[in-house]
């Protein structure tokens, strides 16, 4: 099953994981020296976030805060922020908040020196350095984006696009599942299944790698044992604090590994019909693994067992049961299963198939090869 690749894995410089520990940062911003700080974040978060402006304040430092990100981000408000802040010293960013809002804050501490323009940097190890200290902050149990080398935006064609680089890798990672207390049951859901697809698309993944197995497998677990107790009670802090150290646990499978099919065919969703990008995994995982196990039995039958369900006689069997489980997860978080659900037409999937066949860096991953036609069939059993 896995092909031989170099394992090379990017670590942030310093990763803090507990209730609390944003009132940490503080302390830590102030001992590191820093004079100007620029914070990424969005306004439902704003008030929780004030007292770390407050007391940053305090200590003389300036601060800088943009609330501008609240969507998927596009190569056009990743310009516009960057070109608001380029004349103001910042020796420091962190980003508070989503994937979104992470992502756009890893490339702001890169690219605010000008030296490289963004579309220079599209692509894998194109960026050249990275001037500014970066901090990142998830507000959400998902995007894994706070330890990973990537950063996702869309560009002028309406095309995901993706930047790769070790150099997006944060300096400090401060992961405080108290964050997450205040989402929404749905943002709940979509986020902690696309987290669960990173460490499923990682385990079964072509090139998995026996050290990312022990993370992949262990964040099913978290998951799949903790999702529907957070959807469904949002304040109870262990299964929040559980499902925030899965999707950590799925951020470090996303820079030696990464994710195949699923993400592949779920980003047309999200350039096209501006879906959440976690809602449009959802939407795919069932169907894609229905089209996958059979290439993979034995790392489909494991994930079923790290998803709750008992080994059965064969592999195929058990890999069959963890399908229906997904399935079954996904209708007890209450959120969409099928894409005519989201108003997405029927005539829209050869479109749709035919711009993930151009996600060749994730189709690349995947245990089973794809063509057009097969992306397409995936589709419409998603429909």
């Amino acid at each position: 099953m896995s092909v031989e690749r170099v394992l090379k894995i990017n670590f942030p410089g310093k990763l803090v994981f507990g209730n609390g520990v944003l009132e940490q940062l503080v302390e830590d911003v102030v001992a590191l020296g820093s004079r100007s700080v620029m914070l990424l974040t969005i306004r439902p978060l704003e008030q929780r976030v004030s007292g770390f402006v407050t007391q940053l304040k305090e200590h003389g430092i300036q601060v800088v805060v943009d609330t501008s990100i609240d969507k998927e981000p596009s190569f056009g408000d990743f310009n516009r922020v960057s070109a608001s802040h380029r004349e103001i010293e910042i020796d420091t960013v962190v980003g508070i908040g989503g994937g979104s809002v992470l992502d756009v804050a890893k490339l702001l501490a890169a690219l605010l020196d000008g030296v490289q323009p963004l579309e220079a940097v599209v692509g894998n190890g194109l960026l050249r350095g990275r001037s500014k200290r970066l901090i990142c902050v998830p507000a959400t149990s998902g995007t894994g984006s706070e330890v990973s080398p990537n950063a996702i935006l869309v560009d002028d064609e309406n095309q995901k696009k993706g930047i790769i680089s070790p150099f997006l890798v944060p300096d400090m990672v401060y992961v405080d599942p108290l964050l997450t207390i205040g989402l929404p049951p749905e943002i709940t859901a979509a986020t902690g299944l696309d987290a669960l697809t990173h460490c499923l698309e990682a385990y079964t993944n072509k090139f998995a790698q026996p050290f990312i197995d022990i993370y992949a497998y262990e964040g099913i677990r978290l998951i799949a044992a903790n999702l529907v107790e957070a959807v469904r009670n949002g304040t109870n802090t262990q299964a929040r604090h559980d499902i925030a150290m899965g999707s950590l646990l799925g951020g470090f499978c996303l820079g030696p590994v990464n994710t195949a099919a699923v993400h592949a065919l779920s980003y047309p969703l999200g350039s096209m019909f501006h879906l959440a990008h976690g809602l449009s995994n959802a939407l795919l995982l069932p169907y894609v693994m229905e089209y996958n196990y059979t290439a993979a039995p034995k790392r489909y039958a494991d994930v079923a067992v790290a998803l709750g369900c008992p080994r059965k006689q064969t592999e195929e069997e058990t890999a069959l049961s963890g399908i229906a489980k997904v399935k079954e997860l996904i209708k007890d978080c209450g959120i969409p299963a099928r894409l005519r659900e989201v108003g997405i037409p029927r005539e829209a999937l050869p479109t749709m198939a035919e711009d993930a066949m151009k996600i060749t860096r994730l189709l690349v991953n995947n245990p089973r090869e794809l063509a057009l036609s097969d992306a397409l069939a995936i589709l419409n059993a998603a429909y």
